[in-house]
């Protein structure tokens, strides 16, 4: 015999489960994200920050139509309080999503915890190219590319556009120049090319004379940095007298426009490869750029870029599945199957392993209006992570390293 209190306890408990739904929808959607406000790398940070918020801002603070709570944490720049903050974020913050953070190394340190923890990584930064290929995380997204992504054109555009046949390297050395300039490198001799040096530099260093000092007999220098490090090289490289003798070609970053504004005639001229540039002409583009401008006083670039997609993105993997947030499973599966058509940079889709395919551009650091802009002069449409290679050939070598492909 059912009593009357155990019928009620059933009636409410049925009434709960109906209600479940209504009530995650009436919840805040809360969104986490990792991102540097010192340092080197502060810059990056900072721009990560405003691409999302204008994002959330032009659709009245509502993603799916449920409101959003979006949390910043600071993760210095080191990849321990990264972790700790990744930490925070889910266990005290409850966050559905963690969007960033700015670096490689960060996002190689709290891989595995978002990972053990189920939680959404909706990485819109860090280029680590070994997230999307040999250390696959089911729970793992990505907004930019991989580091050598852009360099894989730009190394065969040398060669073969350029007609370079020799060329010094010199990056920042942590795991994102290293990547950026492995996958220069082999595109680059594939296509008739030597690299003759590699020149490898602290990220916090002040002073690359001792650098620029070594550099000499080669036709161009390829430079790839991070943050605020470009313009401290490409000033000095100037300062030293080389910029008249050995044209450079730069990584994306290098002469981003988060960093552009404040450059002045040593950027001109330099050739860069990237998914982003403020000077395309699209409809999309141009409301994207006037708005941060506004914003912010200055031209969007990278770090800007890959937020303001990773909210493009959470939009349409929400949408599909009706706002639910609370099952991660859904929306993640929703995330790995994100095609984007209305990007500040272009059409993009994801690969089987969480990556864009995406355009990649070849441009040219000019004045236009009184302002650097990077004028685009060649199109390489949609590359793969992987290049012109085999996904699983690809996959079989060792991944890009200070070391690899050759070991100079």
């Amino acid at each position: 015999m059912i009593s009357r209190r155990h019928l009620l306890g059933g009636s409410a408990a049925l009434g709960a489960c109906v209600a479940l739904p209504a009530l995650a929808q009436s919840q805040p959607l809360r969104i986490g994200m990792l991102t540097v406000k010192s340092g080197a790398l502060a810059a990056g940070g900072r721009q990560m920050e405003d691409g999302f918020r204008l994002f959330l801002k032009e659709r009245g603070e509502r993603i799916a139509g449920r409101a959003v709570e979006f949390v910043v944490a600071d993760t210095g720049g080191q990849p321990a309080l990264a972790k700790t903050r990744a930490q925070e974020l889910v266990q005290r913050s409850n966050v559905h999503v963690v969007v960033g953070p700015t670096a490689a190394f960060e996002a190689l340190a709290i891989n595995d915890y978002l990972q053990e923890a189920a939680v959404p990584f909706l990485c819109c930064s860090a280029a680590a190219e070994d997230l999307t290929q040999r250390r696959l995380n089911p729970w793992f997204v990505r907004t930019s590319s991989t580091s050598a992504q852009p360099c894989h054109p730009l190394g065969e555009y040398t060669a073969r556009d350029l007609g370079y046949k020799k060329v010094i390297t010199i990056a920042d050395d942590f795991a994102f120049g290293q990547e950026q300039t492995a996958g220069f490198q082999r595109t680059f001799e594939a296509a008739g090319g030597t690299v003759i040096r590699k020149l490898w530099a602290p990220l916090n260093v002040a002073d690359y004379g001792s650098y620029i000092s070594q550099i000499g007999d080669t036709d161009a220098v390829f430079a790839a940095f991070a943050g605020a490090n470009g313009l401290r090289f490409l000033r000095q490289y100037a300062e030293y007298g080389l910029k008249q003798k050995i044209p450079v070609v730069g990584a994306m970053t290098t002469v981003d426009e988060g960093v552009l504004h404040s450059m002045g005639d040593e950027a001109v001229g330099i050739v860069s490869a990237g998914w982003y540039s403020a000077a395309l002409t699209g409809e999309a583009n141009q409301r994207f750029v006037s708005e941060l401008r506004k914003q912010t006083g200055v031209d969007p670039g990278f770090y800007s870029a890959g937020a303001y997609s990773a909210g493009l993105a959470l939009e349409a993997a929400l949408t599909s599945i009706g706002g639910k947030a609370e099952d991660k499973e859904a929306l993640i599966a929703a995330l790995r199957k994100v095609e984007v058509g209305n990007d500040p940079r272009g059409p993009w889709r994801l690969d089987n392993y969480g990556n864009p395919v995406q355009n990649i551009y070849i441009r040219k650091t000019e004045r236009s209006d009184g302002r650097l802009v990077n004028t685009v002069v060649k199109t390489y449409e949609n590359v793969s992570q992987f290049w012109t290679y085999k996904p699983e050939s690809f996959l079989a070598a060792p991944v890009y390293s200070r070391n690899e492909p050759t070991k100079l």
